[in-house]
Formats: C-alpha cells, sequence, structure tokens
C-alpha cells in the first residue's frame, strides 16, 4: 500500500523520521514514483525515470532527487535538450548528484528544460513541453522548469537546478516553490562556464529544505548564520525603466512590509537592468556560438542565436560582458558592500504566461520578464526567490538578495519571511 501522503514530506521530516526509525526510507520513493505515473503524463517534468530508483545508506536516506538534464546522472540519459545529445547516456555523476547518494538520497531521474538551457521556458524538439502545475498550458518557467515543476507538483523532495541568467528563480517563482541561486562554484560543475556566471543550486518547497541539499551539494555544513533578532537593513527595488507587472509589484511591497513590521529598516533603490540584459545578450550568443556542434544541428531558435554568435569579434564580446558587470556591481554589490545586509525585489517582471506566449530568447519582452534576477547574475552573488502569494490563481514570488558566498545567512534570513502571512508554500489545486 502507497501512502501518497510521502509524497508531501519535507527532506527535513524525512530525514528525522527515518533516522529515528519510524518510516522506512523506500515509502518516500514509492510515493513519487507513484505520483510521477499518476500526475506526469500531463505535466512533463521528466524526461527520464528511473522507476527502479532506491533509497541509499545515509543521513538522507529516503529523500528523493530530480536532476536537470544540463547535469549527467551515470546510466541515465543526458541530453540537454537538444537533438545533437539525443542519444547521450552520462557515464558518471555530477558531483552534487555524487554526494546527494552517497547522503542516501534517490536518484529519481531527469528533468526536462529547453534546449541548451536557453529559454524561460521549458519546451524543446525533444520531449513534450512541461506544463506548470498550477494550471495546463502555462509555462513552468526556465530553463530548469522540469524540476521546480516536479518538486511543486509532489514528484520529488527536492531538485538540482543550473542559473546562469535566472533559470533556477524563474521556474521556482513560477511554480511556487523555493530556489537558491548559490554565488558560483560553491556547488562544483565539471563542466566549463568561460563567463562564469552559472551556478548550480537547488529547488524546495521550503527553505529549509533547499538549505539541506545546498549543504549536501556543496558539502559544507549548515550553521545558524544570522542573528534572528537582528535588525537589518534591506533596499527594496520593486520596478525599473522597464515597467513591471503590478502583481509582481505588490508581492514584493508585501513582502516589505511584513518585513517592516517585524522591524527590519527597508529603503528604496533604483534599479537598472537595461546595460545588463543588452551585455547578457551578447555573451549569451557567444556562448551558443561555442557549443561543439554545427549550427544546422540545432533546433531553429537556437541555431540563429549561435549564428548571430559566431559573427561576434572578442572586442565584442569584452565590451558587452564589462557592461553587464559594472552595471550589475553599480546596483546589486555595491549597495550590498556599502551597508545594506540584502536586497529584495520581485522574482519576475511578469507573470507566468502562456507556453506558446513565452517570450523569444534575448527579445524586448524577455528583458522585462528577467529584469530583477539577471543583475544579480553578473553581480554573482546569492539569491532566493520565496513563494508569495498566488495571482487569478497564479504564483508569484519575491527575490531576497544576498552577499557573496553568504548563503547561511541568506537562508537563515529567507526563513524569517517564510514564515510570514501570505509567503511559503502551497500545494497546487487538483493533484490529490
Amino acid at each position: 500500500m502507497i501512502d501518497s501522503s510521502h509524497a508531501w514530506l519535507s527532506a527535513v521530516d524525512v530525514a528525522r523520521e527515518v533516522g529515528a526509525g519510524n518510516m522506512d526510507p523506500q515509502a518516500v520513493v514509492r510515493a513519487h514514483l507513484s505520483a510521477i505515473d499518476r500526475l506526469d503524463p500531463r505535466i512533463h517534468a521528466y524526461v527520464y525515470v528511473d522507476h527502479e530508483a532506491r533509497a541509499g545508506a545515509g543521513p538522507q536516506a529516503g529523500v528523493t532527487l530530480g536532476v536537470k538534464d544540463s547535469q549527467p546522472v551515470a546510466g541515465m540519459p543526458w541530453t540537454y535538450g537538444t537533438p545533437t545529445w539525443r542519444d547521450r547516456v552520462a557515464d558518471q555523476d555530477a558531483v552534487p548528484v555524487a554526494r546527494a547518494r552517497t547522503a542516501g538520497m534517490a536518484i529519481l531521474g531527469k528533468t526536462n528544460l529547453p534546449e541548451l538551457a536557453a529559454s524561460i521556458g521549458t519546451t524543446n524538439t525533444l520531449f513534450p513541453a512541461t506544463q506548470n502545475p498550477w494550471r495546463e498550458g502555462i509555462t513552468p518557467g526556465g530553463s530548469s522548469g522540469g524540476s521546480a515543476a516536479a518538486v511543486a507538483a509532489g514528484m520529488a523532495t527536492v531538485a538540482m537546478g543550473e542559473d546562469m541568467g535566472g533559470s533556477i528563480r524563474i521556474p521556482a517563482s513560477c511554480c511556487g516553490v523555493v530556489g537558491l541561486r548559490p554565488s558560483p562554484d560553491r556547488v562544483p560543475c565539471e563542466m566549463i562556464d568561460a563567463a562564469g556566471l552559472s551556478s548550480r543550486g537547488p529547488i524546495a518547497r521550503t527553505v529549509a529544505d533547499a538549505r539541506l541539499m545546498f549543504s549536501v551539494a556543496s558539502a559544507t555544513a549548515s550553521e545558524p548564520a544570522y542573528d534572528r533578532l537582528r535588525r537589518c537593513r534591506i533596499g527594496v527595488a520593486d520596478t525599473s525603466v522597464l515597467g513591471a507587472d503590478a502583481a509582481c509589484q505588490a508581492a514584493c511591497r508585501r513582502a516589505a512590509d511584513a518585513l517592516e513590521n517585524a522591524g527590519h529598516r527597508l529603503e528604496r533603490l533604483e534599479w537598472d537592468p537595461e546595460p545588463v540584459a543588452n551585455g547578457y545578450a551578447v555573451v549569451r550568443r557567444a556562448n551558443m556560438a561555442s557549443f561543439p556542434a554545427e549550427p544546422d544541428q540545432l533546433g531553429p531558435g537556437i541555431r540563429q542565436l549561435a549564428e548571430q554568435g559566431r559573427a561576434l569579434t572578442a572586442i565584442d564580446y569584452f565590451r558587452a560582458f564589462e557592461m553587464a558587470t559594472l552595471a550589475a556591481n553599480r546596483k546589486v554589490n555595491e549597495p550590498l558592500q556599502a551597508g545594506y545586509d540584502f536586497l529584495l525585489t520581485p522574482t519576475l517582471g511578469l507573470l507566468p504566461m502562456p507556453i506558446e506566449k513565452v517570450p523569444p530568447f534575448l527579445g524586448d519582452e524577455w528583458a522585462q520578464y528577467v529584469q530583477f534576477v539577471l543583475p544579480v547574475s553578473f553581480a554573482r552573488v546569492a539569491a532566493i526567490s520565496i513563494p508569495a502569494g498566488t495571482h487569478e490563481g497564479l504564483p508569484v514570488g519575491v527575490q531576497l538578495v544576498g552577499r557573496f558566498s553568504q548563503e547561511w545567512e541568506l537562508l537563515d534570513f529567507a526563513e524569517q519571511l517564510e514564515a510570514m502571512p501570505g509567503f511559503g508554500f502551497q500545494r497546487p489545486p487538483g493533484l490529490d
């Protein structure tokens, strides 16, 4: 008999109950495999499922993990969403996956992503489009959309994502879950990111679970780092020259009010995302052009980006990178170094939209969508998206930003906001 309630247990609760001998760790694995069989034919969060997945022995035995298909898992497909690697199978685990196995976690399978992670939705030419668990036909965000959808729908305890220009925080906001982007290289990566922007991190239903998964993936101990009695100075930006959806702004203002009522000091900041978006558009095109395949082997959207990237010069690249980095440092790092403890923004500039209306990658509407997450990526600091309720039945999130490599302080503070009324995970309707 499968107890479906096990699918919604937190990683912290699973580890505690299994450790105390009160629960069979395989019971959680069975619950999640059952949920996948029941729900994923319509959500399409996974591109591969290991139906023989087993819990291991270790402190996190019973916790289950979905892994974004940009990261290798030994013996599983590793397609990166591109026809070029349709038949590729990984021969070893990514470092965080290997660490998860050692801790006793069960690896359920690989989660969907757009081709080469180059979209803020989750569609490609290999697999069905991933649906938002909150409403069919709505994007789950991207590029870690499969991971976020799996966690939101109770088809994994936690998942691993990857974030270059917002790809953990975007789907976390769209699916109403928690997404942590650590500072780059805090979680090891066996692949080369020449831009130094990409970061692997956890997607979870609670901040505590994101903390646990980050501890495992980074091989660092979780220790209280933030004095909860301390009153913090927080910089708030809820709009820019690009404009933001009123519901996204309202969520940020609700978070600001809640933190101010808790005794923290909130101050408004100017936000200027345009130079960062313009610079990233050049950097990402160059990134696509460096992919080891001829453009005609790629999907249409990626092919065009790769061809444009091949026309760039080294000077084009370095000028764009410098422009974006300087702008990000001015609006993100300088306030954090000048006395602000954290920054608060909406996670996204727009609400989740229908899958067919996801803005073209690197276009004008894309820039409005990612205006709050992208400068944080170029600043190379830690950030987390927290669920902030819903608007017309779809999730909305807020972003907290911390200093470089200060993930523990950020997680501690994020738990304070998560515990306030109107914030934190809610189950999507219609999944039971």
